[in-house]
């Protein structure tokens, strides 16, 4: 059991399937009509005729579309206007049209979109390999991640840090199928997923822009500009896992129709394209990323977890559970004997320690060098309890450690 520090706010409980606002068609009366039409024209849809400034008759893209239409209003002008959406939204959700699920998520919850493309080879009559869905998902989850992890801080590598914020933004995403391992949508709510999006656009953009330099010049200096745009060796490690395999790759942001354009972005732009043929810049980048990374002097107060030394005396490493002072969930440290003897002490009495060091972003600023300094925390009482409790159920393992001191 996950022993929560008592400043760390209660985590929201998510609602039941039962409860998702995406699990319905939305009300006709909460619908505007030009969002209506705009996703629908985003999303393939035809407008194949009626009356001008009053409705329009809409099919589904692809081919077998002429037997389904649907007659959306442009505007609320007419009395009908109601009656005639909700026909449409009924319509859409009996659809087998995949685009047809795509508008009623947009609807239903105002989004932004996020859309992948990927080349790959096909197989016989079009099938595609086991894999190409796993791999387009697991690209495209790393890279929302990547541009996450921007709106936390700007950083060439993050390694372990700002990982369980970031990961938090991505709760409320929702994704659509993926089409045979090619095409994948993923739904960016705009009342708390903009912050991604926007830095997903722009990081996208500047790792294009910093590829071509490369690709041009062979220089790398473009990369380092790029970091404040949020390119990171995260983002190109994604990157590369999207286009590796491929014949190329593409990845387009489109903001929700009833919002329009955040500030600074285009009201609408072309797919980012990328190719096999990146994947040196992308590997070079993702290198010197992990390279150019300083560590990070910190003083972190933790909770310890685990302590280990070979033998009955000496210097000794400990597992802290990070409460303040460092963004990522645990560190490991190596303690002198003293040291290690008051980590100890502090943990057996419930109380986390405080110690001085480098976060090393060798093994993704996992581990804190240069330590010294350590001193036990006074906590409330509440807090103590529960250090005692975690004790309690590691009791075993830490008779062993206190053996072999």
């Amino acid at each position: 059991m996950r022993n929560r520090p008592c400043d760390e706010p209660v985590r929201q409980v998510r609602p039941h399937p039962d409860d998702l606002p995406w699990d319905r068609p939305p009300e006709p009366a909460d619908v505007d009509p030009a969002v209506f039409g705009a996703l629908l024209r985003r999303h393939g849809w035809q407008r194949r005729g009626g009356a001008p400034g009053r409705y329009g008759r809409w099919t589904p893209p692809g081919p077998g579309g002429g037997g389904t239409s649907l007659l959306v209003p442009e505007s609320r002008a007419f009395p009908d206007s109601d009656d005639l959406i909700g026909e449409a939204l009924d319509a859409l959700a009996r659809s087998h049209t995949p685009s047809a699920r795509e508008v009623l998520i947009s609807l239903a919850v105002p989004s932004d979109e996020v859309r992948w493309w990927r080349d790959t080879p096909g197989g016989p009559a079009g099938a595609a390999p086991w894999t190409a869905d796993d791999d387009l998902r697991g690209a495209a989850r790393h890279l929302l991640l990547a541009a996450a992890l921007a709106t936390r801080a700007r950083a060439g590598y993050y390694g372990a840090r700002h990982r369980r914020s970031a990961a938090a933004l991505l709760d409320d995403v929702l994704v659509g199928p993926a089409a045979e391992g090619r095409t994948l949508t993923a739904f960016v709510p705009v009342s708390a997923g903009r912050p991604l999006a926007v830095r997903l656009h722009q990081a996208l953009h500047a790792a294009r822009e910093a590829i071509d330099y490369r690709r041009a010049t062979g220089g790398m200096d473009a990369f380092d500009g790029a970091v404040e745009a949020g390119v990171s060796r995260e983002l190109t490690e994604a990157l590369a896992a999207l286009v590796r395999g491929t014949e190329g790759a593409r990845v387009a942001v489109a903001w929700a129709p009833g919002t329009g354009a955040p500030a600074g972005c285009a009201p609408s732009a072309e797919p980012v394209e990328f190719s096999p043929g990146d994947l040196p810049a992308l590997h070079e980048a993702a290198a010197r990323y992990l390279r150019a990374e300083p560590s990070v002097p910190v003083s972190v107060t933790g909770a310890v977890v685990r302590m280990r030394r070979s033998g009955p005396g000496g210097a000794g490493t400990v597992r802290l559970r990070v409460l303040a002072g460092a963004d990522v969930p645990h560190v490991r440290v190596t303690l002198d004997e003293e040291d290690y003897r008051i980590a100890g002490h502090a943990h057996l009495v419930g109380l986390p320690v405080r110690v001085h060091g480098r976060l090393e972003r060798r093994g993704g600023f996992r581990r804190l060098t240069g330590a010294s300094g350590v001193v036990p925390v006074q906590v409330d009482e509440a807090e103590r309890d529960r250090l005692l409790k975690s004790l309690q159920e590691n009791l075993d393992f830490f008779e062993e450690a206190c053996g072999e001191a």
